[in-house]
C-alpha cells in the first residue's frame, strides 16, 4: 500500500476525530478562558494530550501541505487557549 493511500485514511479517521471530538471541546474550553475561568486538571490533562498528537502527526501534514492551513489554525487555537490559560492562573 502507498504511503499517499495510508496517509489518505489516516487523514480522514484524524479530521472525523477533530470534527466530533477535539474541535468542539476546544472550542468549550475557549469559551471558558474567554470568560475568564480557569483550566481544570481534566481540560489541562485533555490539552495537552491533544498538543502531543498534534505533534505527532506532523511528518503527516508535512507530506499533504494542503492540510497546513488547517493544522496552522488548530496550533493557533492552542496557543490562545494555553496562553489565556496561563494568564488567568497567574492573576490568582
Amino acid at each position: 500500500m502507498s504511503n499517499s493511500i495510508k496517509d489518505a485514511g489516516l487523514i480522514a479517521v484524524l479530521l472525523e476525530r477533530l470534527e466530533k471530538q477535539r474541535l468542539p471541546r476546544l472550542l468549550a474550553l475557549k469559551d471558558k478562558v474567554d470568560g475568564n475561568q480557569p483550566l481544570d486538571d481534566m481540560d489541562l490533562d485533555f490539552l495537552e494530550k491533544s498538543i502531543a498528537d498534534a505533534r505527532k502527526i506532523t511528518p503527516l501534514i508535512e507530506r499533504n501541505p494542503e492540510y497546513q492551513p488547517l493544522a496552522a489554525q488548530i496550533i493557533s487555537l492552542y496557543k490562545d487557549i494555553s496562553e489565556k490559560a496561563l494568564q488567568i492562573e497567574n492573576h490568582s
